[in-house]
């Protein structure tokens, strides 16, 4: 499916035992449809409520196909078609007749190449639903991401103080303090990636502590760097399109803290005129548990409109102004919960590899699209970035992603390696961050 630039690495895939791919699936991924059923299992009343004795069926069915798709998983079986008849349906069999014509056997839950695999298992739970109305809008991760946001409050207040504060001067600021001050807000950006629940299973990850305070202490772990160069190209293009746009692409990941800090990010952007406009991407359906879908960015804005706080309401109330009048703009598109990696994209979805083809900057949010930017393969460490896109680049191009599963490139010589040796576990447990940025073309 890729556009293939030379023989490519192996998938990071299950059948490797030991790896993360391989303790993803045989554990967490049971252990999430487990917190699915009884999530559904606890709404029950609720269905009943809403909908009659046809809600309590309809949930019966749905932890019926659930509890058997636990099962498929478990016990390895052969992967099937979706039945469901959604815009992306035959995409997903296609895309299954495709796996079952390469060399790694009949797809299967622990054979097959794990970013499909986990992409398989939240498509099914969609499907669950579908097919059993009247429940089929039900967000079966909505609780999880709601609590997430609540427990992150007092840092979402620490965070929107600091924004109103600093937007009370904006354009009195000079380059060198707003240079500080972008600098800062895209860390706590990146860093806010921490707050991920599909790692944690949907246990609770949010961000407690101060998002500033912090950040000194945790720019030792950025393991690649490209600040600067982001700088740069914002900088300058200010200084030369002061009378056209500049449009930046924010492919969102997690909904809660992490969107807030996201939408910050965006707020200073347009107050210091270092962008013009905001264009953002999330997922057409509840994904990896805490993704960020349109239901959770309007969600998120309200909340912060009635906050009992005056700067978080104030954020909120601005941002809904961007919203109406254009200067931000949410986009979602069906190939960001399609199994294919980013290199597919101008085949498969023609019309988003053209929308991004108008950004001045796209930055990639999170562990999911690095894997999906990078195909989720077995790369060498030292692999440059601008090859392991195997010739996506839409335009400049940026990944903020704290390291969460074990795909990594443009590492120096030996850093990895070293990284191996000390901290066997550092590909994957939310510590170290990157910022690595892309502007070949």
């Amino acid at each position: 499916m890729a556009a293939q630039t030379d023989v490519l690495p192996v998938p990071l895939s299950g059948k490797f035992k030991g790896s993360f791919a391989y303790d993803t699936i045989k554990d967490r991924l049971p252990e999430i449809l487990t917190r699915v059923i009884d999530t559904l299992h606890r709404h029950r009343n609720e269905f009943f409520e809403e909908h009659g004795e046809k809600g309590v069926e309809a949930e019966k069915k749905a932890i019926a196909y659930l509890s058997k798709l636990r099962n498929e998983l478990q016990t390895d079986k052969l992967l099937i078609a979706l039945t469901d008849n959604l815009p992306d349906t035959a995409l997903w069999n296609q895309y299954l007749e495709y796996q079952q014509n390469l060399s790694y056997g009949p797809p299967s839950w622990f054979k097959s190449p794990w970013l499909y695999i986990e992409c398989y298992m939240y498509r099914r739970i969609h499907e669950a639903l579908v097919l059993n109305p009247p429940i089929s809008d039900f967000d079966v991760f909505h609780e999880e991401k709601v609590h997430g946001f609540f427990e992150s409050q007092q840092a979402i207040i620490v965070l929107t103080s600091y924004l109103q504060e600093l937007l009370k001067n904006i354009s009195n600021v000079d380059e060198k303090l707003l240079q500080g001050e972008f600098l800062k807000l895209l860390q706590v950006s990146l860093w806010g990636n921490k707050c991920d629940l599909s790692i944690s299973g949907g246990k609770d990850n949010s961000q407690k502590s101060d998002p500033l305070e912090t950040l000194e202490e945790l720019k030792s772990f950025i393991l690649v760097d490209h600040m600067e160069k982001i700088w740069s190209l914002l900088i300058n293009a200010k200084k030369m399109n002061s009378r056209t746009t500049t449009r930046i692409d924010i492919v969102l990941d997690n909904a809660g803290f992490e969107l807030t800090a996201d939408l910050v990010l965006a707020d200073f952007l347009v107050s210091s005129k270092l962008a013009t406009e905001i264009h953002f991407h999330g997922k057409s359906i509840p994904w990896y548990v805490s993704d960020t879908t349109v239901r959770d960015f309007n969600w998120t804005i309200k909340q912060m409109q009635s906050a009992n706080h005056k700067w978080m309401s104030k954020c909120g109330m601005c941002w809904g102004g961007k919203m109406k009048n254009g200067i931000w703009v949410y986009h979602d598109h069906v190939f960001w919960t399609l199994p294919h990696g980013f290199s597919s994209m101008a085949q498969v979805a023609p019309d988003l590899y053209a929308e991004l083809q108008k950004s001045n900057l796209i930055l990639f949010k999170g562990d999911l699209n690095y894997r999906k930017l990078t195909g989720d393969l077995k790369w060498d460490f030292t692999v440059p970035f601008h090859q392991a896109l195997n010739s996506f680049h839409p335009a400049p191009l940026c990944s903020l992603r704290t390291l969460k599963s074990d795909v990594q490139v443009g590492l120096q010589p030996g850093q990895g390696e070293r990284f191996m040796n000390t901290e066997p576990e550092w590909m994957i447990i939310g510590k170290y961050g990157i910022v690595q940025f892309d502007t070949s073309s």
